[in-house]
């Protein structure tokens, strides 16, 4: 579904990303980990083209996307969740939910179904987004992603300041994308988070890919885990 390829990254004169590829399959969990400043939200940034690779390519069902305006990027079907999950704060839940929705070539997801996953969000349409906890913006924040009908989904910082029940809830939805048959990579600082959902795993240390594989061979392997993770294992 998704093949990045050897890309080269640059915030200005400095570089970020140094050569970095990955993949990930219709239906399958990606989980892009690392320290801070590893070059993770770098990778999420390049792939919706809000800082474009100088060198390298980036294909999304088959399509070059490398060049394209963001905006089209969305269209094509590619998801975003942010760290900072980004809701227009005087708008009311509904309004931010009605901002995301548009229909791509995948599977469409209605107001009624993303409630379905969120029940909160029954009680929240008229609550203005300012007023809303960090779990309840990660929920809308999800939840206007789905509306966009994503292929993929890309989820930076998902468990970030989140109770336990929430991340829980957030893990659930992943699951849930991936049995039909969307993709997701997770971007996580809680290392433990991202190897209980995710099928594959690239390592980035310092804008390289230090190691890919499947996650259940990092999972238990406690030595390789922490010699690649060190404090995040």
């Amino acid at each position: 579904m998704l093949d990045v390829t050897a890309i080269d990254t640059f915030y200005g004169e400095t570089q970020t990303l140094f050569g970095v590829s990955l993949s990930v399959q219709a239906g399958q969990v990606l989980a892009l980990l690392g320290a801070n400043g590893a070059g993770k939200t770098t990778v999420l940034r390049s792939i919706l083209g809000l800082t474009r690779p100088r060198r390298g390519d980036i294909r999304f069902e088959g399509r070059s996307i490398v060049t394209r305006a963001t905006h089209e990027i969305a269209r094509a079907g590619i998801g975003w969740v942010p760290d900072d999950r980004r809701l227009c704060p005087t708008l009311t839940v509904a309004k931010n939910l009605s901002l995301g929705e548009k229909r791509t070539a995948f599977r469409a997801w209605s107001m009624t179904e993303v409630i379905d996953i969120f029940s909160p969000l029954k009680y929240l349409m008229s609550r203005e987004a300012e007023t809303l906890s960090g779990g309840e913006m990660q929920m809308v924040a999800i939840a206007r992603a789905l509306l966009g009908s994503p292929g993929l989904m890309l989820f930076d910082e998902p468990s970030q300041g989140l109770a336990p029940k929430i991340v829980d809830d957030v893990l659930g939805v992943i699951r849930r994308l991936k049995a039909a048959g969307i993709a997701s990579i997770v971007v996580e600082q809680n290392a433990d988070v991202a190897l209980g959902v995710a099928d594959r795993v690239v390592v980035l240390l310092h804008g390289q890919v230090a190691w890919s594989g499947e996650a259940a061979a990092l999972a238990t392997d406690a030595g390789l885990k922490r010699r690649l993770l060190g404090g995040l294992a």
